[in-house]
């Protein structure tokens, strides 16, 4: 083999490889997805009239299923009894305990957990939500939508 067709040959692997890249990642896809919630009584099922409010910042990891979270909350009736995920429901339904938060929930709380396939389904396709609870509300005092961008 000449030094030209050595040349010629490791180019064009070179290029193969770069394509299949292409192929496999396409331009502009993106294996991560993110959520900023705001947790409101108002989205509660039925609606609570509290003052209290919360946010959850999360990544979802498309190629690992692992999401990751950080919750922080603030002016609730009292110190949270207990934070989830919830799902399968769409705004306005309710549906049970998705995946649950370790106790006790601080202020910020940080999470991570590998979903399931069908976890992961449900929570890209909008239908998780998350709520906090507190004594004075067994049931959730905020919620808010998980909806990816």
């Amino acid at each position: 083999m000449t030094r030209f067709t050595a040349i010629r040959a490791a180019f064009a692997a070179a290029l193969l490889v770069a394509l299949a890249g292409c192929i496999i990642v396409p331009f502009g896809t993106s294996n991560r997805v993110s959520f900023n919630v705001a947790l409101t009584g108002d989205q509660q099922v039925p609606p609570v009239m509290a003052t209290g409010t919360g946010t959850v910042d999360a990544t979802y990891d498309k190629l690992t299923r692992v999401l990751t979270w950080r919750l922080s909350h603030s002016g609730l009736s009292g110190q949270p009894t207990a934070a989830h995920f919830h799902g399968p429901a769409r705004a306005g339904g309710n549906a049970g305990v998705a995946l649950g938060m370790a106790n006790p929930i601080t202020n910020p709380t940080e999470g991570k957990a590998t979903l399931t396939a069908e976890q992961a389904s449900d929570l890209l396709a909008g239908l998780w939500y998350v709520n906090v609870h507190t004594a004075v509300h067994p049931g959730g005092e905020v919620r808010g939508q998980m909806v990816g961008r």
